[in-house]
């Protein structure tokens, strides 16, 4: 995602501090004004904003005139590996150019001027999660249109272009199965709580039952996080962030992720009217969109209970452990 909250200014930059990614950024950047026959040192690091959960840097960059976010890709993530990503920014330029020309909200594209490094659009600080703390009050209107994009890009996109990094991977049986596993790997075993076979045995049985159902769905385009986090508002309309992970999935998947966000709370009565919202866009059957919308929520869940206990033990990440619990809720 392109984050929102600063972690770091200018003058915490320390020459003992200059890793990898930094080295690489500054690199980045006299490439860029060299590109542009401007003065070195015109463009300048600002600030390391917050990653989330994710394996990326965010810096803010700035010159007299205007901002960038330079973007730090490194290898892909244990999960991104078993979904086929490659490492670098070419999955996040083939996805950013394929919705920009289907008229999708995504950042601009400002450079591409050293490896793992990718100057983009700065689009402020305000994620729809840090919108909707300050402007609660949005939260239908932004949640609307966060349907209504979503919907247009299903239809748009039901057969993405077959050399597209989106049509190399899918939510397959494998895949599925693997992220279920993941509950049992982080939120028993890693805690001290293991099964019995009894209780191996019903856990295996549903899991396979999750994984087979859900990959037997029809595909289309999946953003595959679409939730308060990976959405920026600017000018009181939604931006498309994290995006270079998409895939070919069931319609429910993006639903799932936005309506049982693990960061914000809906009453079943707002999930089921943007159910029928989406269900009436998009021409589905309103019965069957539900019962996918059920089963998929299962398997996120707990994959994303399991996700956050991973990010803190092999990550050293704390901040997500306040989800598990309401997320397992969920």
């Amino acid at each position: 995602m392109i984050p929102a909250a600063p972690k770091k200014t200018s003058g915490s930059f320390e020459k003992a501090e200059k890793d990898g990614a930094l080295r690489e950024i500054e690199e980045a950047l006299d490439a860029h004004e060299r590109a542009l026959h401007v003065e070195p040192g015109t463009w300048t690091l600002a600030s390391e904003l917050d990653g989330g959960a994710s394996t990326r840097r965010f810096f803010r960059v700035v010159s007299p005139e205007s901002s960038a976010i330079a973007m730090y890709t490194p290898l892909p993530s244990q999960e991104i590996s078993k979904a086929k990503q490659a490492s670098g920014n070419g999955p996040f330029l083939q996805v950013q150019q394929l919705l920009a020309a289907h008229d999708l909200p995504v950042p601009k594209i400002i450079a591409e001027e050293h490896g793992k490094v990718l100057l983009v659009e700065d689009l402020g600080d305000f994620t729809l999660a840090r919108h909707l703390e300050k402007y609660p009050e949005d939260r239908e209107l932004l949640y609307k249109q966060a349907i209504e994009l979503l919907a247009r890009a299903r239809l748009a996109l039901l057969e993405p272009p077959p050399e597209s990094s989106i049509c190399q991977r899918a939510f397959d049986e494998e895949l599925l199965r693997w992220e279920v596993e993941h509950f049992k790997d982080w939120v028993l075993e890693a805690r001290g709580i293991f099964l019995n076979s009894q209780q191996a045995s019903i856990f295996d049985n549903a899991a396979n039952f999750l994984a087979k159902h859900i990959a037997a769905l029809p595909r289309g385009f999946v953003h595959r996080d679409y939730q308060s986090r990976n959405l920026m508002v600017v000018n009181k309309g939604l931006v498309w962030i994290d995006f270079q992970d998409a895939m070919m999935g069931p319609r429910a998947y993006d639903l799932v992720a936005l309506l049982t966000d693990s960061y914000q709370s809906f009453s079943p009565n707002f999930i089921e009217e943007r159910l029928e919202q989406y269900a009436a866009l998009t021409g589905s059957p309103l019965q069957e969109l539900r019962q996918e919308f059920d089963l998929i929520t299962v398997q996120r869940k707990l994959k994303d209970a399991g996700r956050f206990i991973f990010i803190d033990r092999q990550n050293s990440n704390s901040q997500f452990l306040k989800f598990v619990n309401p997320t397992i809720r969920r």
